[in-house]
């Protein structure tokens, strides 16, 4: 896919893999819908991808408010006609350890990673529908693959969104419309950076942001990343409970 002159829309584009994303692409010339909650961010990365004569839009949008959610894409698709691809970044983690389990954090969570990306598929897929065209971009984890101690609710959160994009994938593949999953390791972004434990094969964003932008282009369901992280997950998954659990309980995963 040529990615020049596409209309990219990107949630949580103030930091990490969406600031990133935001980056890569307008070096591939494509015009820019830039969204987050904190849009000084946005307008001073706006200015510097301006100076390579970008067009770039940047709109204050939390994920969870509708009705902004549907404004903002009114407001996209005034300004450029159309929307190409959506890439549904937005997320947060948290620690949710048994220790300090409260509902709200684990609302929190699901309301910006699951549901948030969903109040933006409800307005863009009719669209993509009607004109049998269009690309949407979940940002997952594989995290998805089980759950992990003191990170119960993000690794839920990951898994629902996978396999919500998995049954759209299949839905709207008849209406031409394409539905990717990223699926990234431990990419040193800010959000990782609260971490306070170990995160094996972690990449930094310049690596993982390629790789993505790589799958995109060639269109793949699937982009997940890096290998070793994806085929320790591969092997935990089909690991029987007991044995899973056992790990689990005896090192850091």
């Amino acid at each position: 896919m040529n990615l020049n002159q596409k209309t990219i829309l990107i949630t949580g584009a103030s930091s990490g893999i969406g600031y990133g994303l935001a980056s890569a692409f307008a070096k591939e010339g494509s015009n820019l819908v830039l969204l987050a909650r904190r849009k000084n961010l946005l307008d001073e990365l706006a200015a510097d991808l301006k100076k390579i004569n970008i067009n770039v839009l940047t709109l204050k949008c939390d994920v969870t408010n509708k009705e902004k959610v549907k404004s903002s894409i009114i407001e996209a698709l005034n300004y450029f006609g159309t929307i190409d691809i959506a890439i549904l970044n937005a997320g947060i983690g948290k620690n949710t350890s048994v220790q300090n389990l409260n509902s709200e954090d684990v609302k929190e969570i699901f309301d910006i990673n699951v549901l948030g990306a969903i109040n933006f598929l409800e307005f863009l897929i009719p669209g993509f529908i009607k004109n049998k065209n269009g690309m949407i971009v979940g940002i997952s984890s594989l995290a998805e693959s089980r759950g992990f101690p003191k990170t119960g609710a993000y690794c839920a959160s990951k898994a629902a969104l996978s396999i919500f994009l998995e049954s759209i994938r299949v839905e709207l593949k008849k209406y031409g419309v394409k539905v990717l999953t990223v699926k990234p390791g431990f990419v040193k972004t800010p959000m990782t950076d609260k971490n306070n434990f170990n995160m094996p094969f972690i990449i930094n964003l310049d690596k993982a942001v390629r790789i993505i932008i790589k799958g995109i282009q060639k269109e793949n369901r699937i982009i997940q990343f890096p290998l070793p992280t994806v085929l320790g997950a591969k092997i935990l998954k089909i690991l029987p409970d007991f044995l899973y659990e056992y790990i689990s309980q005896n090192r850091q995963i």
